[in-house]
């Protein structure tokens, strides 16, 4: 069975204020895109797991996929499986490729082991990191929290065409978020899409 986990663009993103965990609430605009990985998962004796594409320096362990097939294991039967992770998705850039495999590997193992469990998968998607929610539902949504509380938006951009430039940098989340100075916006970004898009750079 094979699914095409894709990513995600911010239209926008406020950092609204620092949390007494760590994190930082936010608000922003999460946008699904057709930039995809694929992930592939067949029967066979024992785990296997294979990547190609985008080369992600880290142990199998800690690839996402795997983080979210042991996390169902804790709690359903799940069989030995061959996984195979085509990356294209580029890293380090906010585009939320990692999570979108989790969450697509979460969709793709309620799928294969019939496990009925489409209604909790959001909220076992959130113990795997802020942005794998957002890709179970996988539609345009405006988001606070963590980026984990989602408020559905009447928001197309069809007919538009993005171009998407990733430089050869990567930036470190919490790096970036430890920068910001909170701040709540004076306009609310659900106020700010429904505007014309040719309003919005204002």
């Amino acid at each position: 069975m094979i699914c095409f986990p894709n990513a995600k663009i911010n239209l926008g993103l406020n950092v609204v204020s620092k949390r007494t965990d760590g994190y930082h609430n936010i608000e922003t605009v999460f946008y699904p895109i057709p930039v995809k990985d694929a992930l592939e998962i067949v029967n066979a004796e024992k785990l296997s797991f294979t990547q190609t594409g985008i080369q992600v320096d880290a142990p199998m362990e800690k690839n996402l996929v795997i983080k979210a097939l042991n996390l169902l294991k804790t709690q359903y039967e799940i069989p030995s499986l061959e996984i195979h992770l085509l990356k294209a998705i580029p890293f380090g850039a906010g585009l939320g490729g990692g999570s979108a495999d989790a969450a697509f590997m979460l969709k793709l193992l309620n799928d294969f082991c019939k496990l009925d469990i489409a209604d909790e998968l959001e909220k076992i998607a959130a113990s795997i990191g802020a942005d794998c929610p957002f890709f179970i539902r996988n539609t345009p949504v405006f988001a606070t929290g963590t980026g984990n509380i989602f408020e559905p938006v009447e928001l197309s951009l069809k007919g538009y065409h993005f171009c998407l430039i990733k430089p050869d940098v990567a930036v470190s989340t919490p790096e970036a978020y430890s920068l910001v100075t909170p701040k709540v916006p004076a306009i609310s970004l659900k106020e700010i899409i429904n505007k014309p898009v040719s309003e919005w750079k204002n």
